[in-house]
């Protein structure tokens, strides 16, 4: 009886154990109705994160579900796993499971990571002011001082001296400059309807990254003063200063106690030698660590009035946006500040180049204008100038920063620009974000490269650009800067090789759904007959252009061998030309001209290369010079005259 009794207590306390499992589990399940079944789950992760564990390298193999639908290159994912775990071992055994599941995961596509950020678009809302303009007048910086309101401030004929000297030691009149209150207020550029524009106020943070070497000590820090007082404080993350080798005095300890009273707002960082203003910029980027988007600006700058909300609206809505304020031209010379010229009737113009990779504007077009519902939204731009944009941090870490390769200044706007619409993102032109820069005035002495460069940095940079993003295109620069055929650019198969797995569009879908206006106002080259140094025969001078464009008259100079100026092209058109210029003659008929010109303008010269010999077709006379006045003209043709005789040599950029 005892036996049976224990029997029937064991069988009902298994039962009771079972039956508590079940309620137990059942309770654990998330419900259908739950919006966020894994919310305590996610909640202690969030408050306990891993420790010492790389948050890249936890995103980069975190299994994603369902799997998203992208376009990119299938690459295989043990592969990857063994290139990252080096000399950590053995590669680890492929796990047991379905015969479909093996297959997902060995293998996944290389891209961008998605958009998070939830942001609303900007709301226009006539006649009534934007949530982000000021409500009151912003104070001057020293009441009806010097340059207040961008006024031209103009110092009399005593200071000449002083002020020819600090244009060639900085480029701009620092005489002037040090005399504007470094707070002073500006003229507002923008359209009127810039000003109704609403903006969310969950808007990303920002690090203003700022590279400069033996910048002059005001237009540095006007750039700094301007930033911090019309940025809204709860944006701006950090202020990082790149001091890029430089050697005045003021940018040493002067700048380091100045910069102390903002309390660790604005940092300074000092390069060990000189990079140049491209690897700098690079090197910026991995300084700044507190903001979520990049703002980049140049040390001759003052933003504008409410110009951060328009610039990273549309960065907040879609990461994979590249944004670039209006420019206006700040003078060098007297400080007022005038929007820049060209561009269509409100000023609009969309970045482009000419084919031998010289920067240019070209006027807002009907297909980009039939794009916006209103005058003052973003539009779309195939290149920006370089010097003043915006990026989302991690997408341009994701673009692989600028290009390793390219060397002191000149090509990586090109470069982010092409790298950014070929591979998937889009760089925008925002006209209600409006930034003063400073251009350097004739005269500036320059910051040579140092010597650990070489000669021609810059051509080497276009040459790396076209070579990585222009495909059959690049025969286009080619022909234009044929002095380039020799350069020596470096390795660039990382570079090919990005392209490749982030399947990036070709430079032809570029030309044709974006750049689709550029050979309209700068058509593609015809082929080379001949090009080089045009030098007298048997001498030692050769024609000039003495850096003039667009009427000016070109000259007789010692040849140098350098190209530069005294490089030209004769094409199959029978163009004779420099660059986007062309020779003709001038309004006397007689002495030689350079000027721009399109594809089908000044079809003017034949080259007898056997002859020694340039006609101008349309006189029918001969190119002629005088070594002794210098000068380049047309004259009738004569067999016997040594002046009429020509040679063109090549001259290659090593």
């Amino acid at each position: 009886m005892r036996l049976k009794i224990g029997f029937i207590l064991r069988s009902l306390l298994i039962v009771g154990t079972f039956i508590g499992l079940i309620v137990f589990w059942s309770s654990r399940t998330p419900k259908s109705s739950d919006e966020k079944p894994f919310a305590e789950v996610e909640e202690r992760l969030a408050n306990n994160p891993l420790p010492n564990v790389n948050d890249n390298a936890l995103e980069k193999f975190n299994p994603v579900v369902p799997w998203p639908h992208v376009e990119g290159v299938e690459v295989d994912l043990e592969s990857i796993r063994q290139k990252n775990d080096g000399k950590k071992g053995p590669p680890h055994p492929p796990q047991a499971g379905a015969d479909n599941q093996q297959e997902i995961m060995q293998k996944q596509y290389v891209n961008f990571k998605p958009q998070k950020h939830i942001y609303p678009d900007p709301v226009l809302r006539s006649g009534v002011l934007g949530n982000f303009e000021l409500k009151e007048p912003e104070p001057q910086g020293v009441s009806g001082g010097p340059g207040e309101g961008a006024k031209p401030f103009v110092l009399g004929p005593e200071y000449k001296d002083a002020i020819q000297a600090s244009v060639r030691e900085f480029g701009f009149n620092m005489v002037v400059s040090e005399m504007i209150s470094l707070d002073r207020t500006i003229s507002d550029l923008r359209h009127e309807e810039c000003k109704f524009w609403h903006y969310d106020e969950n808007l990303l943070t920002s690090s203003i990254v700022i590279v400069f070497h033996n910048e002059g000590w005001s237009t540095l820090m006007r750039t700094v003063h301007s930033v911090i007082k019309r940025t809204p404080r709860r944006y701006l993350a950090e202020i990082v200063l790149i001091d890029d080798f430089s050697n005045k005095v003021h940018l040493k300890e002067k700048l380091e106690e100045y910069i102390k009273q903002w309390n660790g707002l604005v940092k300074l960082f000092r390069n060990e030698r000189r990079e140049g203003l491209i690897q700098a910029r690079s090197i910026g980027a991995k300084k700044a660590v507190l903001g979520q988007v990049l703002i980049y600006l140049d040390a001759h700058c003052e933003v504008g009035p409410n110009w951060y909300a328009p610039l990273v609206a549309p960065i907040t809505k879609d990461r994979t946006i590249c944004t670039v304020p209006l420019i206006d031209s700040i003078s060098g010379h007297t400080y007022d500040i005038q929007p820049q010229w060209g561009g269509d009737e409100d000023g609009y113009a969309r970045g482009a180049w000419d084919w031998s990779m010289l920067w240019k504007r070209v006027p807002l077009s009907k297909r980009e204008k039939e794009k916006r519902v209103t005058r003052t939204e973003p539009y779309r731009s195939p290149a920006m100038a370089g010097g003043l944009f915006a990026i989302e941090r991690d997408f341009f870490f994701e673009l692989g920063l600028y290009d390793p390769g390219l060397q002191i200044w000149g090509g990586e706007n090109f470069e982010i620009s092409f790298k950014i619409w070929q591979c998937g993102g889009q760089l925008l032109f925002v006209p209600c974000s409006r930034v003063g820069h400073i251009y350097r005035l004739k005269g500036w002495q320059g910051n040579p490269p140092p010597a650990h460069v070489g000669s021609s940095p810059t051509l080497k940079n276009y040459v790396r650009v076209v070579e990585v993003w222009w495909d059959e295109y690049k025969d286009y620069f080619y022909a234009s800067r044929p002095e380039t055929y020799a350069v020596v650019y470096g390795d660039i198969s990382e570079l090919k090789k990005f392209r490749e797995e982030h399947n990036c569009k070709s430079f032809k879908w570029f030309m044709e759904e974006i750049a689709y206006d550029i050979p309209a106002h700068y058509p593609l080259p015809p082929k080379n007959v001949d090009w080089g140094e045009i030098r007298g025969f048997e001498t030692n001078y050769c024609i000039d252009s003495m850096g003039h464009t667009n009427g000016g008259f070109v000259e007789m100079g010692p040849c140098h061998r350098m190209g530069g100026n005294q490089l030209f092209r004769i094409n199959e058109a029978n163009q004779l030309m420099q660059y986007d210029q062309c020779l003709t003659s001038g309004s006397d008929g007689s002495k030689v001209m350079i000027t721009h010109c399109n594809v089908k303008e000044y079809l003017e010269w034949q080259y007898f290369k056997d002859l020694h010999r340039f006609t101008h077709t349309p006189t029918r006379k001969c190119l002629d010079r005088s070594e002794v006045l210098h000068q380049v003209f047309v004259s009738d043709c004569d067999t016997n005259k040594s002046t009429q005789k020509w040679e063109m040599n090549n001259i290659l950029s090593m």
